[in-house]
């Protein structure tokens, strides 16, 4: 896979499962900021056999200036994807976005330390 540019992330979460004929994928769900000072959410499905990972516009869940609103739009994307994962007998055991995670890239971005 050619490599994109994913530097605007600022946190990710990989679920793996079955899809409905029994093929293994990755789900990505990340947070990222663009430019113009808006947050974005992204999710997507296999993106590692893209031949780049770079997102396409169909892959943003939640595009707006509020981190808040961006953390509830990651959240409840993961939560819907842990609870089919669950209902088809897996286990996910990934963490929620958190503001604590987010922020101190964004201090980094900000303020470089």
């Amino acid at each position: 896979m050619k490599r994109g540019s994913s530097s605007g992330r600022f946190a990710e979460r990989v679920l793996h499962g079955v899809d409905d004929v029994g093929v293994e994928e990755r789900i990505l769900i990340w947070i990222e900021r663009k430019p113009g000072a808006v947050w974005a959410v992204g999710r997507a499905v296999n993106l590692h056999q893209r031949p780049s990972d770079e997102p396409h516009s169909a892959d943003y869940v939640f595009e707006g200036y509020e981190l808040e609103d961006a953390l509830q739009a990651a959240n409840d994307a993961l939560e819907d994807d842990v609870a089919v994962l669950e209902g088809d007998g897996g286990h996910s055991g990934v963490k929620p976005f958190t503001r604590k995670e987010v922020l101190p890239l964004l201090e980094r971005l900000f303020f470089g330390r």
